[in-house]
């Protein structure tokens, strides 16, 4: 069995049970299960070609995050991350995902994962310059990768040459890696990031990589 036949077993078997699933807490895992097993599957249809058929199921891996939030734990922002981070790969509507962000409160979050949620999302909605300042409240933390930091801060800033160092320094960090969502092997950071530079102008022409399309 393929990695995409094994995502689609595992998204169909998921997508069977969770309507009968009654205890809130237990709905909410199953149905981030569900998104990520999505995901899953679009990206590695995404990696063999599959363009369209990739979009599809990355639309539903980001509409089952958004689901899942409802009932998810306090401060569960890698759920709107992963929702807008979908969309951005699809290249498919992000602003409603990026608002939910938003509205959730991220910008104001404790912690760097909700205020990258909300970087994202200002960036998604071209509100640059109030990106630049919450991107930097990221930067020199032990807890949050340098390299998206300077793409993040690059980006706000439209700043084309900074913006490729750090895209490069992305697509070497995801080469060395060991350990992917799902064990599936793509740089999907960087393709978001790059969207979001693509609708500045900045986007850079990557190196045939083994974890890029």
């Amino acid at each position: 069995m393929s990695a995409y036949e094994s995502a689609a077993a595992r998204y169909s078997d998921g997508a069977g049970r969770v309507d009968g699933i009654a205890d809130p807490g237990e709905r909410q895992r199953q149905l981030t299960r569900l998104g990520n097993a999505a995901w899953a599957a679009g990206l590695c249809l995404l990696m063999a070609g599959r363009t369209e058929e990739s979009r599809e199921w990355l639309r539903r891996a980001a509409g089952r995050y958004r689901e899942s939030w409802v009932d998810a734990p306090p401060n569960s922002w890698g759920r709107p991350i992963a929702a807008q981070k979908a969309l951005l790969v699809a290249g498919d509507e992000v602003a409603e995902a990026a608002r939910w962000a938003l509205d959730a409160g991220a910008a104001e979050a404790d912690s760097p994962i909700g205020r990258y949620a909300a970087t994202l999302a200002l960036l998604v909605l071209g509100r640059d310059g109030e990106a630049a300042p919450l991107a930097a409240t990221l930067a020199g933390r032990d807890d949050f990768p340098a390299d998206v930091v300077a793409a993040l801060a690059a980006l706000a800033a439209r700043d084309g040459e900074a913006y490729a160092e750090a895209a490069l320094a992305i697509l070497r960090s995801f080469e060395t890696r060991d350990e992917f969502l799902e064990d599936v092997a793509v740089a999907d950071t960087l393709l978001a990031l790059q969207r979001l530079a693509a609708a500045r102008g900045i986007a850079v022409e990557l190196p045939v990589s083994s974890v890029l399309p």
